[in-house]
Parts: structure tokens; C-alpha cells; sequence
């Protein structure tokens, strides 16, 4: 394909989607909304079937997309994506880290193994994204990232001690960034998913008890697209108004 000069000079722009799992999930439609608004979108993730089939779909979908098989708690690998990226002639425009996810525990059986695996998933993996990611975006002037956080942030349940020690440190730290980096021309937001996903993680959870849950708790569950379109207007906000925190929840659930 021949490339005229204008379009050697024009840099692509790019999204870099990490912890993207299942097709039914949110980094799933997060990539499949942001390739279908233009953008080229790397979907990196652990299981290189998972990401291939998302990249797959915006293929068929006429859009652009590379998978990238990554373990977001390696900072080896963290920074050989964005390696990878910045040695092209693309501009990265958009970060989502949607790393981590919840393993219930009971606490006095919980060995320091557990708590630090589930602190290297949800906190640790987020600062090397973010150390890599901000270099770029501050060189450019110009960035979007987003974190994906959770209720646990906001308040204590049984069986996540855990999991709210990662996302509680999180969200302290996203809002800390985006004080940090907004007079940069650099957007930072952390989204709180603030009730149950209508997605594979909780319908496949317990051989699908998860599902059973989500029914049952009559809330209906969060719709991944609509999450998707979410993070999807944070990323179209100028820096004249930009909003540094979301809480999301369906329309049912009581505050």
C-alpha cells in the first residue's frame, strides 16, 4: 500500500486497552467502542486466545486492532508494549488499565502470599502502567487514562479485605495523578464499577451462581457497552471541564 506524505506525517492515533479478557467483559467493549470511533486499539491482556478473539471482532467490524499478550505486573513487558508503540509512527491518546479483579477470602485464612499477589493485580500493575504511560503523555502534552475501580473503594465488604486494600490504595492514587498532571494537558480519571457487571466474569463465577447473584440482587447488572460509552466520553472531554471521578451503577440499584 503506498503511503503519500501527508500520511507520513500525520501520526496515528491509538488506545491501549490492558486486562482485556473475555469478549463479554469491559475492556472488551471498551476496545470494540474505541476502534469503532477511529482509533487503532492495542487490547493487551494475559490469555492471547481472549485478546485475539476481541481483536478478531473489530477486524470484522472494519476497524484496527492488535492484540498484545501482556502480564500487566511485569514491568519488563509493561514497558516493551509501549516500546513497541512509540517506535511507529502512532500517538498513544487514550490509556485504560482494567487490571484486577476480585478473589473473595476469608481474612484469618488469608496468607501474605494472597495479599500480595491481589496487591500486585490491582495496585502495583496500575503504577507501572501509569510510569510508562505518563513519560509519553507529558512529552505530547496531551492523554487520556483511566482507571477501572470498584465499590471496594468506597467501603469494606465481608471476604474483599483484599481486594479493597488494592482498589482503595487505587483510587487514592488516580485522584493523586490527575492533580498532579491536569495543568499538563493530561486527563486522569478513576471509574468507580460500583455493582455487579452483566458480563462473563460474574455470569460464568461459581458455575453460574455469579449470574443467579447479579439476578437476584434486582439490580440487573452493569451493561458493559454502556460502561464502554462512559469511559468513551471522559476520553472526548477537553481540558476546560474534565471530570476526574465516575461512579457508575444501574438505575435500579438503591444508594
Amino acid at each position: 500500500m503506498s503511503m503519500t506524505s501527508a500520511t507520513l506525517d500525520k501520526k496515528q492515533d491509538c488506545a491501549v486497552v490492558i486486562g482485556v479478557g473475555a469478549s463479554q467483559g469491559i475492556g472488551a467493549a471498551v476496545c470494540r467502542l474505541f476502534a469503532k470511533e477511529g482509533l487503532k486499539v492495542y487490547v493487551a491482556g494475559r490469555t492471547f486466545q481472549k485478546i485475539e478473539a476481541v481483536a478478531a471482532q473489530i477486524h470484522a467490524n472494519a476497524g484496527e486492532a492488535v492484540a498484545f499478550r501482556l502480564d500487566a505486573e511485569d514491568i519488563h513487558q509493561v514497558q516493551a508494549l509501549f516500546d513497541t508503540i512509540t517506535s511507529q509512527n502512532e500517538r498513544i491518546t487514550a490509556v485504560i488499565h482494567n487490571v484486577g479483579g476480585n478473589i473473595p477470602s476469608i481474612f484469618l485464612r488469608s496468607p501474605l502470599s494472597f495479599f500480595t499477589q491481589m496487591w500486585q493485580s490491582t495496585f502495583l500493575s496500575a503504577y507501572l502502567v501509569s510510569q510508562s504511560c505518563l513519560k509519553i503523555f507529558k512529552d505530547q502534552n496531551h492523554g487520556t487514562l483511566i482507571f477501572t475501580g470498584a465499590s471496594a473503594s468506597l467501603r469494606g465488604k465481608p471476604f474483599f479485605a483484599a481486594f479493597t486494600m488494592g482498589k482503595s490504595a487505587l483510587r487514592t492514587y488516580a485522584l493523586n495523578l490527575a492533580q498532579i498532571y491536569k495543568s499538563q494537558g493530561i486527563h486522569i480519571a478513576h471509574v468507580i464499577i460500583d455493582g455487579m457487571v452483566d458480563g462473563d466474569r460474574v455470569n460464568k463465577a461459581l458455575f453460574g451462581l455469579g449470574r443467579l447473584a447479579r439476578l437476584t440482587r434486582g439490580t440487573g447488572g452493569l451493561n458493559i457497552d454502556a460502561i464502554a460509552e462512559n469511559y468513551w466520553m471522559l476520553y472526548q472531554q477537553t481540558p476546560q471541564l474534565w471530570t476526574h471521578e465516575l461512579d457508575l451503577r444501574p438505575y435500579q440499584e438503591k444508594f
